[in-house]
């Protein structure tokens, strides 16, 4: 098989050096057979419907060898006001169908487990937002006590020593959404001033109390109570405290069963939600949970319970860790740059730590150590120091690539700029790097969740690379993922949705974040999605069909080819226009 892998690499050189690639092998259909080996299943209850949260799971977790086994979509959908509800009653997904769904994996013999717990507490994470109450309704009628059957659930999984249990959790962020159960925007922004305010700082176990920080909820830095919201009755705030209290009770159940005996096999990652700058509401939150988190290491070295920046990553960081621990990963070296120079600043109103501290605690979670010099490179778009330097900043980050392109160094990009260099960096990476050459991407959301994101990928990939242990269906689910992540910052984030913005705003007068409420004609929409996305991502898909991609790094570099790359089922998950969903057809690597 190496000495295969040579022979290859060494026609694929001679063809470069005579100054003519092969030519672009036709995309196949989608889908393609499952990458993952038998008995390599996952049982995977998602944080919601969204690309985040359930196609690009399972790239990844096709990349490193897993079937990812997910419950029907109904089961765990959001849909916001107006849209079609679930089983006709419902907005968000039913907790105790997924429940049932877990026990029969169990009951089949799934030993891998990754569990939202806010789906299976709230019926998702929007939903967890402003739920009140102990009991959920169910769609027949009656209804049920979710932290009842968490309990049952846990206790059965832990009868079968084998299972290994991931369990994702989140601190709630500053305030509920708009456009789900009647919220408002005025309302979101009262509750989120409310919720920035700085709160007394709770300190040791004798203060830290579940009581004592349900307490400072309503008080300021100096102990008074802060005033209520004006312009809005007393119910709003009283809403908005009770689902906090509710939603840190239930994470706090979740922390005492898993401090009783048999619970070694479980995990914990809790993320924080979009957070503010001030030393706001969350503050005494995160101490108490993480006062709770078995920080002890286990006969393996491993930590269990972790407490992260980032939500909507959670699932990406609970896929790669499991592929870590499970294939022995011993940890790697990496180098670290920064371009830009605000890297020691966080990079929007919703990080609440500088990069580098959010890169600093990711990297411990992948035992990824940071030195000056190493084969796995991490390279970091910022914000712009100086304004007038933008243009050096990202040739100075092209340059890098472009060096560790010829050096065969897997690398790592993020874009943590949030926007500030505008497309022009997209359109320098298309003409001067190889972006399928990129081992993992990310970029356009807040830091924490781009970091989550692009390490999960990237120390995952390197992780297989290393192994050498990749399968041709392998190394065809992590070029989707990296396309996808790509072609949608690239392409539709980049440009695509600014125009789709403008339109519906400007010449339907409806709401971009919801079709629905006034309701639009989703066909025309989605008719402008594919030709603006048909325009826009032709030379970046050429770029990509052009690239080469490291293939292993078990003794040497070695590398393949893309194969061609097309683009359909367009898709908007929410019938919004914040994210959109595709299917990626690829050709045969060469």
């Amino acid at each position: 098989m190496k000495q295969a892998k040579r022979l290859w690499a060494a026609a694929l050189a001679l063809v470069l050096l005579a100054g003519c690639a092969p030519g672009r092998t036709e995309p196949l259909p989608y889908p393609e057979p499952a990458a993952s080996k038998p008995g390599k299943t996952i049982a995977y209850v998602p944080l919601d419907d969204r690309p985040d949260n359930v196609e690009r799971v399972e790239y990844l977790a096709e990349s490193l060898g897993y079937a990812l086994a997910m419950p029907e979509k109904v089961l765990y959908r959001t849909a916001l006001d107006g849209q079609p509800k679930n089983f006709d009653s419902l907005q968000r997904g039913e907790p105790w169908s997924l429940f049932t769904w877990v026990l029969d994996q169990e009951a089949a013999g799934c030993d891998r487990y990754i569990l939202s717990l806010d789906q299976l507490h709230s019926g998702g994470l929007v939903s967890s937002r402003c739920l009140t109450g102990d009991e959920l309704e169910l769609p027949g009628g009656g209804t049920v006590n979710p932290s009842q059957m968490l309990e049952n659930l846990l206790a059965k999984l832990a009868e079968d020593g084998n299972n290994v249990v991931w369990l994702l959790d989140s601190v709630m962020r500053l305030a509920p959404t708009v456009g789900y159960e009647g919220g408002t925007l005025e309302e979101y922004n009262a509750l989120r001033a409310y919720g920035s305010e700085p709160r007394e700082t709770l300190e040791g176990r004798e203060a830290l109390t579940f009581a004592n920080v349900c307490l400072s909820y309503r008080c300021g830095a100096d102990g008074e109570p802060l005033p209520e919201p004006e312009g809005f009755g007393p119910e709003l705030l009283e809403g908005y405290l009770a689902a906090r209290e509710r939603k840190l009770r239930l994470s706090d159940q979740v922390q005492h069963i898993l401090s009783r005996p048999g619970y070694e096999n479980f995990r914990l990652l809790i993320g924080i939600d979009d957070s503010s700058l001030e030393d706001c509401i969350q503050k005494n939150e995160i101490a108490y949970l993480r006062q709770g988190l078995r920080t002890e290491e286990r006969e393996d070295g491993k930590q269990l319970d972790w407490l992260l920046s980032g939500v909507d990553d959670l699932a990406f960081k609970a896929v790669a860790r499991l592929y870590l621990d499970e294939t022995g990963w011993l940890g790697g070296r990496v180098c670290v740059q920064y371009f830009g120079g605000t890297e020691d600043q966080p990079a929007c109103e919703y990080d609440f730590q500088p990069l580098t501290e959010i890169m600093e605690e990711h990297l411990a979670f992948f035992d990824l150590t940071e030195v000056e010099s190493a084969e796995l490179q991490i390279l970091v778009l910022t914000q712009p120091e100086d304004e007038s330097k933008k243009g050096t900043y990202h040739k100075q980050l092209i340059g890098a690539l472009r060096e560790y392109e010829k050096a065969q160094r897997p690398t790592v990009l993020i874009d943590a700029s949030n926007g500030t260099y505008g497309t022009e960096v997209y359109k320098a990476l298309t003409r001067e790097a190889e972006l399928g050459y990129l081992i993992a991407y990310s970029g356009m959301l807040d830091m924490a969740i781009v970091t989550g994101t692009a390490l999960s990928h990237g120390a995952a990939r390197y992780a297989v690379l290393k192994t050498g242990e990749n399968t041709d269906a392998m190394d065809r689910a992590w070029a989707r993922s990296l396309a996808d992540s790509i072609l949608k910052d690239f392409c539709y984030k980049g440009v695509v949705r600014n125009d789709l913005l403008a339109y519906i705003r400007n010449d339907l007068g409806g709401d971009p974040n919801n079709f629905w409420s006034p309701e639009l004609d989703r066909e025309d929409l989605l008719s402008r999605l594919e030709e603006g996305m048909e325009k826009e991502t032709a030379p970046v898909i050429r770029n990509l069909e052009q690239s080469r991609f490291l293939s292993s790094l078990e003794e040497e570099p070695e590398e393949r080819r893309w194969g061609g790359i097309a683009l359909e089922n367009y898709r908007f998950p929410w019938d919004r226009a914040f994210e959109i969903g595709m299917d990626i057809r690829l050709g045969e690597f060469r």
